[in-house]
């Protein structure tokens, strides 16, 4: 994956340790024998995870995976209690996933501004103004403060989009993505150019946009992690719509001068390499996840400037046989990407996925999150 993309990273967290109460007593002309002021320490800091529209990956965490809150300050005499230790709030883009070591889900930052507090700083020590009693007027005691809590945590990212482009290598993905949206991906023709998720807007109306996500392709396998597939595939779990591209067999292209007495033969060639190719890709989207398998699809077969007509209908009819909605689009020529438009917008539009603004998420908010301290 790109260097300066980062979508998993392992983190340590510590909060402040609190900062220990004061034994301490009046010392006051004229009051010989004053009694104890020995003020509480500060708490210590806590670490903060904020949800911003701002970051795209996690590569700060990456560069900097030790995260440790400020200290709690001693208490001291005269009941002063000790300044509070210094907070770290560490921004992670939306869709961070934060999960415990065994892979529990502690939080989901979906929203702009949510927070999760990822560890607390320790509370402060009393100091030995709490322990007079009428029988110990001077007392020598005082509370240390406590630990800030500390552990490992698993950070994940799930992009945030409301269409997600699926298919294997070099069916077209980051050429739709481009064509549709001001996404600038990287496009090659041939397959793997794609090396982490790219995301692109599309403009619905003045007011409106639609949000779309392009996946590097999926080989078999990804499911259990060929090819980084696993770690791609979580990137289309929060779409609403899935858009399956399915590229012709790379020998059936470019056959403008086909004979007609050899196109019936190839038709058939053609038919069993689409269906293959498309339901290669649903295997891995049902072994990976159910609820992935049952998000709403468009199947689109593209490049179809490299095919003479007959046998894009013959195709086109075989994907047709799923029963969902089919385009046919060519990125490179333009053809047919008016329709795509106009049929993914229905789609969305019918889901109520389509908003003003294009980083709202379509999961409901989550309000701020704090880790269960019971067992500390």
């Amino acid at each position: 994956m790109s260097q300066s993309f980062v979508d998993s990273v392992r983190v340590y967290v510590k909060g402040g340790d609190g900062g220990n109460g004061a034994i301490s007593f009046r010392r006051e002309k004229y009051v010989p024998h004053g009694g104890p002021d020995g003020g509480d320490g500060g708490p210590g800091g806590n670490v903060w995870f904020v949800a911003s529209t701002e970051l795209a990956t996690l590569i700060d965490l990456k560069l900097r995976p030790s995260l440790k809150a400020g200290a709690g300050g001693h208490g001291l005499g005269k009941n002063m209690t000790g300044r509070a230790g210094d907070d770290i709030t560490v921004e992670v883009p939306l869709g961070t996933v934060v999960l415990d070591e065994d892979g529990n889900e502690l939080a989901d930052l979906v929203e702009a501004g949510q927070r999760f507090l990822a560890a607390a700083g320790g509370a402060g020590g009393a100091g030995n103004q709490h322990y007079a009693t009428p029988t110990n007027q001077a007392p020598r005691k005082a509370k240390r403060g406590q630990p800030g809590q500390e552990r490992s945590l698993q950070l994940e990212l799930k992009l945030i989009a409301q269409g997600g482009l699926i298919g294997l290598p070099n069916a077209g993905k980051s050429t739709l993505l481009a064509s549709l949206t001001s996404a600038t991906p990287r496009i090659a023709p041939f397959p793997f150019t794609t090396l982490h998720p790219n995301l692109g807007v599309m403009e619905v109306d003045v007011a409106r946009r639609v949000t779309l996500a392009d996946i590097p392709g999926l080989i078999e396998g990804a499911w259990r992690g060929a090819g980084l597939g696993d770690r791609f595939l979580r990137h289309i779990e929060r779409t609403a719509l899935l858009i399956h591209l399915v590229a012709p067999p790379e020998d059936c292209q470019l056959l403008p001068d086909l004979r007609p007495e050899d196109e019936a033969e190839m038709a058939e060639l053609g038919r069993d390499g689409v269906r293959a190719a498309y339901q290669l890709v649903r295997r891995e989207l049902e072994a990976y996840s159910e609820e992935l398998s049952r998000k709403p699809e468009i199947i689109v077969l593209t490049k179809i400037d490299l095919l003479p007509e007959r046998l894009r209908q013959a195709w086109l009819a075989v994907l047709r046989e799923t029963g969902k909605p089919v385009a046919a689009i060519s990125a490179e020529t333009g053809e047919g990407l008016d329709r795509l438009k106009a049929l993914l917008i229905e789609q969305l539009d019918r889901m109520g996925m389509i908003w003003d603004d294009p980083r709202r998420p379509h999961l409901a908010a989550a309000p701020p999150v704090e880790p269960d301290r019971s067992g500390d």
